[in-house]
């Protein structure tokens, strides 16, 4: 292994620019050149490669989002788009590649592998941590910071005007972010894609809950099947006028911002581990962290899943919202 590459890929997360620093200084330790492609598999199509350095990734390790950008591309799709690809990456010399990203950037480097015969190996980058094979992805920590962050502070209005608030974060298959922070805030109740949701129960329990708190959260992940938060609150609001009702869409503000300590840490330990494993020959896996423990899980295995959620998790939510 004398050259690889390193690339992001889907959306972007925080922890992506330390697991990019941690590859490139881990394989110039072992002289082994790196090139980072720009805009994913744009990037690798249209031949985008730039030589990465020590310096090149200095001061990087507190950024959010992606120095290699990002994209999700469609003509990676193709086998004409795929047949430009590989011509790129052995034009480049290129032994073995590293992308950090979710499990459509493991699908397509799994099937571009194949076709290539290109050693690939992945970072989980996802603030979703909905992928098998991690306890936690790039960018997940950091996310649910940050909603905790936001929510916090929607609570201090909240209690102001003696308000009830539907926040909506991401998690349009998975609710990990909704449920982790819903618990870390204190939220009413927390509505996820993993639970069919009951808007007669929730207004029940609204309205035998104590009238007298100065405040209401309800956590609401916006692939819920009851039709989101704003849909829900409009519900609520129709059987119980009498609750101050508002509602507040997070967005892409959960993507963006410094990565968190253990993001670091984490991102720098999957980058670290990839650039190992090409070493040792390693192709088409995911590095992940089970039990504070690196894991290889194959890219056939470390797909989005829709994961039975910790049951204690649920019912301690409805304990602490009494």
């Amino acid at each position: 292994m004398k050259k690889i590459a390193v690339f992001t890929s889907g959306g972007d997360s925080p922890g992506m620019n330390a697991c990019i620093r941690a590859v490139v200084r881990t394989a110039i330790y072992h002289n082994i050149q790196v090139v980072g492609i720009m805009h994913g598999y744009d990037g690798m199509i249209n031949d985008e490669f730039i030589p990465l350095d020590a310096k090149s990734v200095a001061n990087i390790i507190h950024r959010g989002g992606t120095i290699l950008k990002t994209a999700r591309s469609q003509e990676f799709l193709t086998i004409e788009g795929r047949t430009k690809a590989a011509k790129n990456l052995t034009k480049h010399g290129i032994g073995g590649v590293i992308v950090i990203g979710g499990d459509g950037s493991f699908k397509g480097a799994l099937q571009f592998s194949k076709e290539c015969d290109i050693p690939f190996v992945g970072c989980p980058g996802t603030i979703d941590n909905d992928l098998i094979g991690t306890d936690f992805t790039i960018g997940y920590d950091t996310a649910i910071n940050t909603v905790v962050e936001a929510v916090d502070k929607i609570r201090d209005t909240a209690e102001s005007h003696n308000r009830l608030f539907f926040v909506e974060v991401m998690g349009r298959d998975a609710g990990l972010i909704a449920l982790r922070s819903g618990i870390a805030v204190g939220a009413e109740a927390i509505l996820i894609p993993e639970t069919k949701t009951n808007v007669d129960e929730l207004i029940n329990k609204l309205e035998s809950g104590r009238k007298n708190k100065s405040s209401k959260i309800i956590l609401v992940a916006e692939g819920d099947d009851a039709g989101g938060a704003f849909a829900i609150a409009e519900k609520v609001k129709a059987a119980l006028p009498y609750y101050d009702t508002r509602v507040s869409i997070l967005g892409h503000v959960q993507r963006g911002g410094s990565p968190t300590a253990m993001e670091r840490v984490n991102a720098s330990r999957m980058g670290f581990a990839a650039v190992e494993a090409l070493m040792e020959d390693k192709k088409n896996v995911m590095i992940g962290i089970v039990d504070k423990q690196i894991q290889l899980t194959p890219f056939e295995n470390a797909v989005k899943h829709i994961q039975e959620l910790n049951p204690h998790l649920m019912k301690m939510v409805d304990i602490l919202s009494l």
